[in-house]
């Protein structure tokens, strides 16, 4: 590695016969030529300053010829071309005429340095150590047990203000997904039907079912096409797919929550559901912090790797075991070792594909509405893959 450090310029060498050059011993004369005292005349040429190996043998003058010093070799003086110029040293690129001594302060140059000396490197400030994640840990625990206490508070009262819990952040989630991809991608998602559209599929997943929903996420997708039709032609395609996608990805996928909440045991389901995919994230963080080493998929996310899934899978199925043998009406614990393996593996691919979306889009979180987590959507992203999955293995072990 080669560094090169620009030096001040030295001054007042030639004001003190008994301070020697750089690489000349005290006890030497001065060069010929030099002055002994005070600074040189009006228009004195200065020397320029090099290696011994790399000088020329001085070409003129009676001092060169003769006299106790006529064997030693001095380097050359240097021509003024239009004002002089500080000495340049071995290794020095830039001269004073580029880099004036008045701009550089004393914080880089605190010492001046001199060939065959060794100029120090200043130590940068240590950065304070970021938690892993780059999380404000505190916030997000605080954050998480606000969210687990809204959510229980409304599911144990009553089970239609749950339902609008959903819909208020399925709306939040909605708005800043279509957000970023115009801040991103330019791209233009209606989101006037997409609300409208979010609300009809939670609100018949409820109460009409899975057909209805259906139906409703169909109507949602014509909504976005028509509504697309007021502005100009160009991207209209791309508009409308990122519409669709839109619409699918977030409210459709959480139209079966509704649908779990709709159960006669609808609290318990949506506790059971929770459970699993929130230990599948916390059996990951915590093997993978601890031991793990292999990556899962370095180029989606680089923190997650095939140990930490094991252990979402382990803790996620242990969950599932046991809440579905205590709180599930006719449910046994070897179903809930299926449901929570299942869980464990949809919830870890949830949080891929959000990864990859942000990837896609260059940023980091998807909003700043959670302090410690990011935004609405970077909480739901292993729950919304999670939910139909779960939903249909309940309705076949004990029914819907």
């Amino acid at each position: 590695m080669e560094e090169t450090v620009v030096l001040p310029p030295l001054t007042g060498l030639l004001d003190d016969p008994a301070r020697p050059y750089p690489g000349q011993h005290a006890a030497e004369p001065p060069y010929p030529g030099q002055y002994a005292a005070g600074p040189p005349p009006s228009g004195a040429r200065q020397a320029s300053h090099r290696r011994p190996e790399a000088a020329q043998p001085f070409d003129g003058g009676p001092a060169a010829s003769s006299g106790p010093y006529a064997d030693q070799q001095y380097p050359p003086y240097q021509q003024h071309q239009h004002q002089q110029q500080p000495p340049q040293y071995p290794g020095q690129e830039h001269t004073a005429q580029h880099h004036p001594a008045q701009h550089h302060s004393a914080q880089h140059h605190p010492v001046p340095s001199y060939p065959g000396q060794e100029t120090p490197v200043a130590q940068p400030d240590p950065q304070p150590r970021k938690q892993r994640g780059g999380r404000n840990l505190q916030a997000a625990i605080g954050v998480g047990v606000g969210l687990g206490a809204v959510i229980i508070a409304s599911l144990f009262v009553v089970k239609a203000l749950f339902l609008v819990v959903v819909m208020a952040a399925v709306v939040v989630g909605v708005w800043e997904l279509s957000s970023r991809l115009t801040e991103r991608k330019e791209i233009k998602v209606p989101l006037v039907p997409l609300v409208a559209g979010s609300i009809a599929m939670l609100s018949t997943g409820y109460w009409a079912g899975v057909e209805w929903a259906a139906a409703s996420l169909a109507l949602t997708g014509l909504a976005v096409m028509v509504w697309r039709m007021a502005e100009p032609p160009e991207n209209y395609l791309r508009d409308v797919t990122a519409g669709i996608f839109t619409a699918f990805y977030v409210p459709f996928l959480a139209t079966f929550v509704a649908m779990m909440l709709a159960a006669d045991d609808g609290p318990q389901r949506i506790v059971l559901f929770l459970i699993v995919t929130v230990c599948s994230d916390t059996g990951a963080y915590a093997v993978g912090y601890k031991f793990g080493k292999t990556k899962l998929a370095p180029t989606i996310s680089p923190g997650k790797t095939r140990e930490g899934l094991a252990g979402g899978v382990a803790l996620s199925m242990l969950a599932g075991a046991l809440l579905m043998q205590l709180i599930i009406d006719d449910g046994s614990w070897w179903q809930g070792l299926i449901l929570g393996g299942c869980a464990a593996v949809t919830a870890t691919l949830g949080d891929l594909g959000e990864s990859m979306i942000k990837r896609d889009l260059g940023i980091k979180d998807m909003g700043t509405l959670l302090p410690g987590h990011g935004g609405i959507m970077d909480r739901l992203d292993s729950l919304l893959p999670t939910a139909p999955v779960v939903w249909l293995l309940l309705a076949a072990f004990v029914g819907s």
